[in-house]
């Protein structure tokens, strides 16, 4: 929960941010238009350009977020034999002292649940897993993509 706190905060930041570029570029376009001046009319367009792209990038985040939670919940649910997230397999990972996960452990977790996704590559749930232990293995711009690709093949099975 402690996560989805300063996700919500930071978010609530981020558009409060975006919303004041949004009206100092709106600001430069009048005083483009008021004044004749190109230069504040392109500086109002860039800044009008960065507002928006921040909004679309923070959309995206956000139904990331959701998606992931979604799938994870799922995972949560699934009784089946050999299903569910397999929390034990992570958290029973041997660690430092500072609670950081060893290095040799994590990279043996990522080999086992590479082996199961190439062995099922159409199964979201193996891929949540490998994203699982990319992150353990301290890979987070790997586990974003598997994770993204977990997402898009649960959304395929749904319309299936």
């Amino acid at each position: 929960m402690r996560a989805r706190t300063t996700a919500f905060i930071l978010g609530a930041v981020l558009v409060f941010y975006l919303v004041g570029c949004v009206w100092r570029g709106v600001l430069a376009l009048y005083t483009a238009v008021d004044q004749g001046s190109w230069i504040a009319g392109m500086l109002g367009l860039a800044v009008l350009a960065f507002g928006f792209i921040g909004s679309w990038v923070l959309y995206r985040e956000i139904q990331f977020g959701f998606a992931t939670e979604r799938l994870a919940r799922a995972l949560d649910e699934d009784e089946t034999p050999g299903g569910g997230l397999r929390y034990e397999e992570i958290d029973g990972l041997p660690r430092s002292p500072g609670g950081r996960v060893d290095r040799t452990a994590a990279d043996a977790l990522f080999a086992r649940r590479k082996a199961d996704t190439e062995a099922t590559p159409d199964d979201w749930r193996c891929w949540y897993r490998l994203a699982a232990a990319y992150y353990a293995a301290k890979d987070s711009s790997r586990a974003r993509g598997a994770m993204r690709h977990a997402v898009k093949l649960e959304l395929e099975a749904a319309v299936d």
